[in-house]
């Protein structure tokens, strides 16, 4: 079986406990050459677990590579994206591949131009439950009225205690930091047309583009397969100091509307994340888990009527990883010639919707 020579950049949290372990499970199909990560202290310590740490994502493409895994902060997705492919590289870039529409459409000519595969890491489309509830659905869309995407997120800390030691990088440079500060300002003034600041910049860039982008995806896969297209925005707003986040739609080809809400709710130990689809005769319902506990369920809920019976049945397509299912999926594009699941293509349409939320959001 071939295996292919990867790197990852950014060491944090979905590093840590997602793509390092993972790639190091699958050490069948991927061989971890290094980790580039900008904390001295996250070096050290990937050193003392046997792995070859690098100061930058530079220095890590000088070795010989096949494919780079980019868990960078969100502001270096699109920069190290086009780096990667200007060396030859294939490319799994975590969520959200940049903030704009137009640095989306920059890596997909980078991508045409290298003739390179480039997958989003947007993993609920490789959910065992959510492929599930694919071949439950109507082709035609036939009684759909309403989708509702609710999160409640308490953010990490509740489950990473279980995971080993945590490394925090709380050693960055300041000049650094204050540089991610400025590409995210600098990005999102591109998307948005605006430079947002405090709530508006924490609500677009963690709300809409961190969280709600996974839902985004994961609905426009549904409605694809369903014949409907994504509709006018009705509403939107950041709210709560910039800890939520919120938009509504109504939907072309049938008369429904699609809300969605995210909000950080920080001293509750406690994740909820609903994608609720409402028929005329049923309604299917698939509730995920915190994306940082490995190998916990989504679950799926149907329920009918007959009559005054009522029924409401749990379906579960197995405990196979989300996270791990998508770098098999990434293998299988790069070494077999797979269709890519989650193309540069989805992730611009992802952005456009966010900016559209935005957009109707920052009205005076």
């Amino acid at each position: 079986m071939e295996k292919l020579k990867i790197g990852v950049v950014g060491a944090g949290l979905i590093g840590q406990v997602g793509h390092i372990p993972n790639l190091m499970k699958l050490s069948s199909r991927f061989e971890l050459i290094g980790v580039a990560d900008a904390s001295p202290r996250m070096r050290a310590a990937l050193g003392e677990r046997g792995l070859k740490a690098f100061p930058n994502h530079q220095s890590l493409m000088e070795t010989p590579l096949d494919a780079l895994l980019i868990a960078a902060p969100d502001q270096y997705h699109c920069e190290i994206t086009l780096a990667a492919l200007a060396k030859g590289l294939h490319v799994f870039c975590e969520k959200p591949l940049s903030f704009s529409v137009a640095e989306a459409r920059e890596i997909a000519a980078a991508r045409d131009r290298a003739r390179r595969v480039v997958q989003v890491g947007y993993m609920k489309r490789f959910d065992p439950n959510y492929e599930l509830l694919r071949g439950m659905l109507p082709k035609n869309g036939q009684g759909l009225r309403f989708i509702s995407v609710e999160v409640q997120d308490p953010d990490f800390w509740p489950f990473n205690q279980h995971q080993g030691e945590f490394i925090k990088s709380d050693d960055l440079p300041r000049e650094l930091i204050e540089d991610g500060r400025r590409r995210m300002v600098e990005q999102v003034q591109r998307a948005t047309g605006r430079v947002l600041g405090g709530a508006e910049l924490r609500g677009f860039t963690n709300s809409y583009c961190s969280s709600l982008i996974h839902n985004i995806n994961a609905v426009h896969g549904l409605l694809d397969l369903m014949g409907i297209e994504t509709g006018t925005v009705i509403g939107a707003a950041f709210f709560a100091g910039g800890d939520g986040g919120h938009g509504s739609l109504r939907l072309k080809n049938c008369d429904a509307i699609w809300q969605m809400t995210h909000l950080f709710v920080p001293h509750v130990a406690d994740y909820r994340e609903r994608v609720s689809l409402y028929f005329d005769d049923c309604v299917f319902e698939l509730t995920f888990p915190s994306p940082y506990l490995n190998h916990f369920p989504t679950r799926l809920h149907v329920a009918r009527s007959d009559g005054n019976v009522w029924q409401r049945t749990e379906y579960r397509a197995g405990y196979e990883e989300a996270f791990i299912r998508e770098l098999l999926g990434f293998w299988s594009s790069v070494v077999e010639g797979a269709p890519v699941r989650n193309t540069v293509e989805d992730a611009e349409r992802d952005l456009e919707l966010a900016a559209r939320l935005a957009e109707y959001a920052l009205r005076e």
